[in-house]
């Protein structure tokens, strides 16, 4: 498609610096009205029918493919995306399995998104897997995707919702069918110990009331922690989530991703911050 748009500004582009730098010539009326009929007829008719055929050619297959319809076989996974500003919550309602800021799924197989907000407008793109769809606030949308292939994409908020919006990044990968249910099934029943002493005090009085932990807390306005150590990176993308990584989000979001919700933890201990951070290096499924 970028290609058929690229031959069409180098054609256009050339008939016009031709236009402007040939010599003027002297036509007979017959002569220019045959011209004049000729540029209407092509340029008018010929050149716009083909040009909207071309395209219909490559957008029905794509948008059918967007579209929730009915198929034969096996049906498509349902999936939920909600948009914060600026992450993303992600629940898949079959299995009760909930994350954040990451979207896995079946290779070859469709995959219906069910799409809102929970604040502003936002809008989830996968560029490589489909089109766009926008998520609003009190309304549900949907979209059908398919990853025909195993592979790593790149979802990102392609509607304006705030300062952080160009750092509202979704990780998306696609699994072949045994290794999507060997991740679904790690996260259906995670066992998880909570922590302990003053710092599990220290985390589910400052930390917990906002971010759930399965079996641990219950919060719900912030991303879900319950598998932090098995995504790729902190903050929507931000930050890659290497060892240090969760200590250096919980001393420093402020200054790495401003805006969020996230009190500072400037007034809490050092050595309880760390015991935190170290705790959360670990919940990996």
């Amino acid at each position: 498609m970028c290609g058929f748009f690229t031959l069409v500004l180098v054609v256009v582009s050339a008939i016009w610096i031709y236009a402007i730098w040939r010599k003027p010539r002297e036509y007979s009326l017959d002569d220019a009205r045959r011209i004049q009929n000729r540029w209407l007829i092509g340029g008018g008719i010929v050149l716009p029918s083909v040009t909207i055929v071309l395209l219909l050619l490559f957008g029905i297959p794509v948008g059918t493919r967007m579209m929730q319809l009915p198929i034969l076989g096996e049906q498509p996974l349902q999936i939920e995306v909600i948009g914060h500003q600026w992450w993303w919550e992600v629940r898949y309602p079959d299995s009760g399995v909930v994350t954040a800021n990451q979207l896995h799924l079946p290779a070859g197989r469709p995959v219906d998104i069910t799409v809102t907000s929970a604040d502003v407008i936002h809008s989830f793109w996968v560029p490589r897997l489909g089109g766009k769809i926008d998520m609003i606030p009190g309304r549900e949308n949907r979209i059908r995707l398919q990853a025909d292939a195993p592979g790593t994409f790149r979802g990102q908020c392609t509607e304006f919702c705030g300062t952080q919006h160009s750092h509202m990044i979704l990780d998306v990968q696609a699994h072949s069918d045994e290794d999507f249910a060997a991740w679904i099934d790690a996260r259906r029943e995670p066992q998880i110990e909570a922590l302990q002493g003053e710092a599990g005090a220290t985390f589910m009085a400052h930390c917990g009331t906002c971010h759930r932990v399965a079996g641990v807390s219950a919060g719900n306005r912030a991303p879900d922690l319950t598998d932090l150590a098995s995504r790729r990176t902190l903050g929507a993308g931000l930050l890659p989530n290497e060892p240090g990584a969760p200590l250096t989000w919980l001393r420093e979001h402020g200054r790495i991703k401003s805006g969020t919700g996230m009190p500072l933890t400037d007034d809490l201990d050092a050595e309880h911050l760390q015991a935190i951070a170290t705790w959360l290096e670990g919940l990996e499924p």
